[in-house]
């Protein structure tokens, strides 16, 4: 209980859960993935983390595509309806799933399930059956519908099934244990009623932290751009790692590495440098293996304390088509290639100073640059791109 109770927020209960382990039989954990968002950063990972210490001690482990909710879109947060997914982009979107996840769990031990195989089998009386489970006021119960309902913002009815429909996921799938976030938590109890009335057990319902980002204060996003990708690069995940905040690195620690408390609290204790360079160096050991991270390391010492640029810089790619004149808005220029995911972005890293070209600092946000091939664009301390010109 110890070891599955790290990292957690919440449990319900300890004490179901305690029993269900005590049986002694392997336990069916359930995650379900949305479709929606394909690219997976390490705040998704610490709830794929806590499902590998359930891998890890002989449990079946399920990840559940939700290809048929990925319809409706999870409503959780929002304060307005979600877009509703087709069905060609929910499969493009759930290929991406297997290549990122299996850098966490064990590919052997992991079973893949997709909920259309149950819920597009669904005639209307079974839908009505399971709408009669619950009740609108219990479905108002949940924070983003109140405020919606109480804004006077529209809630659609469809929406409401998706709870509904993740509950009866766990019904097919007599699920014993559920995962997911502290946004998902309305979810996972309405699983756990909706198993009841279907005659099963309820599951347990294991409740993960949501991680904050490199900024220290918003959730990790790609949308607010302090997100660390498990695909980046090696080095260019160890240099996110340590540009974090310094009273994140405890958290960071106990969600993202295998490193028990008290050496965590004996590597905390050292010089603040010295131990966001560990736990860089586990991050990145634990997503692309420990040769990859030493090799990172040295990348990370060479650039930053030696003030060199590194061996590798990626290429950006610009058409000349889109530089009249040779020139290019700076703005234009952060968001095509990517550095900047808005233009209010954009403008803020260049009124920050955080922007230079071949060692000039560009710091007017209304300035055309004047671009060559193979100049090289800097922004903050650890992005690289030279840039590359194609007719």
């Amino acid at each position: 209980m110890a070891f599955l109770r790290r990292g957690t927020a919440e449990i319900i209960s300890e004490e179901e859960l305690a029993r269900k382990l005590a049986s002694g039989r392997k336990l069916r954990v359930k995650l379900g993935l949305d479709p929606s968002a394909p690219d997976i950063h390490l705040g998704h990972t610490v709830v794929l983390r806590k499902l590998r210490d359930f891998q890890k001690m002989g449990h079946r482990v399920i990840c559940l595509v939700g290809d048929f909710t990925g319809r409706i879109g999870d409503p959780s947060g929002k304060s307005q309806t979600r877009r509703q997914l087709t069905e060609e982009e929910i499969a493009a979107n759930a290929r991406t799933y297997a290549e990122q996840i299996f850098r966490i769990l064990d590919p052997e031990k992991t079973a893949i399930e997709f909920n259309s195989r149950w819920l597009a089998a669904f005639t209307f009386p079974a839908v009505l059956e399971l709408a009669a489970k619950t009740t609108v006021a219990r479905m108002l119960e949940r924070d983003d519908f109140a405020k919606r309902f109480g804004n006077g913002n529209p809630i659609f009815l469809h929406e409401f099934f998706y709870p509904l429909l993740q509950g009866y996921d766990s019904v097919a799938l007599k699920a014993d244990v559920e995962l997911g976030g502290t946004d998902q938590k309305f979810n996972l109890v309405v699983a756990r009623h909706i198993q009841r009335e279907y005659g099963q057990e309820p599951e347990v319902a294991v409740i993960t932290p949501i991680l904050e980002g490199t900024d220290g204060v918003q959730k990790m996003s790609k949308s607010l751009g302090n997100y660390i990708g498990v695909t980046e690069r090696p080095a260019q995940m160890y240099g996110k790692v340590m540009s974090i905040p310094d009273e994140l690195m405890p958290r960071y620690f106990e969600l993202l590495t295998d490193t028990d408390e008290a050496q965590t609290r004996r590597i905390l204790a050292g010089h603040p440098r010295d131990a966001k360079l560990r736990l860089a160096g586990e991050i990145v050991a634990s997503l692309h293996g420990r040769s990859e991270a030493q090799r990172a390391e040295s990348e990370f010492r060479r650039v930053f304390q030696e003030k060199s640029l590194p061996e590798e810089i990626q290429p950006g790619t610009l058409a000349r088509s889109e530089l009249p004149g040779g020139r290019i808005w700076v703005i234009a220029l952060l968001v095509r290639l990517g550095l900047a995911p808005t233009n209010s972005e954009a403008r803020r890293l260049v009124r920050q100073g955080a922007v230079n070209l071949d060692g000039r600092l560009l710091a007017d946000v209304e300035e055309a640059v004047a671009v060559r091939e193979g100049m090289v664009l800097r922004v903050g301390k650890k992005r690289f791109l030279r840039l590359v010109l194609e007719d």
